[in-house]
């Protein structure tokens, strides 16, 4: 295996891959619906947008823990009310390298990708690692 192809799969960008979570919240949505939603299609977290598609914050699993260890009830609230706004979303032109750094650095699982302005889905480690690899070996990435 040519170790030096599969580092310069590390140069694709996000807009060349198809993140495996391609789930979206709305701001106003329910908090008991959107821990289903995390549950039924296995995935940590996703990005909360507001009606025109734009990043306002993130839900992850962790998220919704706590507020049940506050003993709050996830129907009374929003995705707003469980929000976090630290995340800072990527772009579809941040390469694979750069997400990876961001993620490091940040201790996040996954990251929101924009193009445009808009929320197009999210990356995972398990997305860049898989992408960096095929695209390092000359395969094309499939979901």
């Amino acid at each position: 295996m040519d170790s030096e192809k599969i580092s310069a799969g590390g140069n694709a960008t996000l807009e060349e891959i198809v993140g495996s979570n391609r789930l979206r919240f709305q701001a106003e949505q329910n908090g008991l619906a959107i821990a289903v939603l995390l549950l039924t299609g296995h995935t940590p977290g996703a990005p909360v947008v507001d009606r025109n598609g734009t990043f306002v914050g993130f839900i992850s699993e962790f998220n919704l823990l706590q507020a049940l260890a506050d003993g709050k009830d996830l129907n009374q609230m929003t995705a707003e009310d469980l929000m976090a706004k630290d995340r800072v979303p990527v772009t579809a032109y941040t390469t694979i390298g750069e997400a990876v750094k961001i993620m490091e650095k940040s201790r996040f699982l996954n990251l929101p990708v924009e193009k445009d302005g808009v929320v197009i889905g999210c990356i995972t480690r398990h997305d860049l690692l898989q992408a960096w690899v095929k695209s390092g070996l000359g395969l094309e990435w499939t979901s």
